[in-house]
């Protein structure tokens, strides 16, 4: 049997014993990537697969979820594209990421959080849009100057 098919069995099994429920996200590629010791095609094929049984469906750039699409996302679950650009905006705020110097790549954030290029280019869109950086075409993306920032530092 396939690997994304075992694989895909045992998301089901959570899902059967009630460890996942309906609205939970199901782990990320990355996450299946690092928990089977798959390759990223073949976390994908899970997905499909789970989506293909009918337990799951996928929102792009915020991940797969238990249930048929439609079903109530588990209260509390902020999209991961939001909780990335959250984190930089904490680093922004706390000094780590000064004024008119460069944000992490979208790689870099591929790499840390173990997302999907989309996603990084998602939290990248969302701090663009709060305010908080800028973007140089070819060059990269910037922290604004702090008075241009949505909330005042320290605030």
């Amino acid at each position: 049997m396939p690997i994304y098919k075992q694989v895909a069995d045992m998301v089901r099994d959570q899902i059967e014993r009630g460890e996942l429920g309906a609205g939970d996200p199901v782990p990320s590629e990355a996450g299946l990537e690092k928990r089977y010791d798959i390759a990223r095609t073949t976390a994908r094929r899970v997905a499909r697969e789970l989506r293909d049984r009918g337990l799951a469906y996928t929102v792009q750039g915020e991940g797969t979820f238990v249930g048929q699409p439609g079903t109530p996302r588990s209260p509390g679950r902020t999209p991961i594209y939001q909780r990335i650009a959250a984190e930089v905006v904490d680093r922004i705020q706390r000094g780590e990421i000064a004024p008119n110097r460069a944000i992490p790549g979208e790689k870099a954030m591929m790499r840390q959080y173990g997302v999907a290029k989309v996603t990084a280019r998602q939290a990248v869109a969302r701090l663009r849009e709060l305010g908080w950086v800028f973007t140089v075409p070819y060059r990269g993306t910037y922290v604004t100057d702090p008075e241009k920032w949505p909330i005042k530092q320290g605030s």
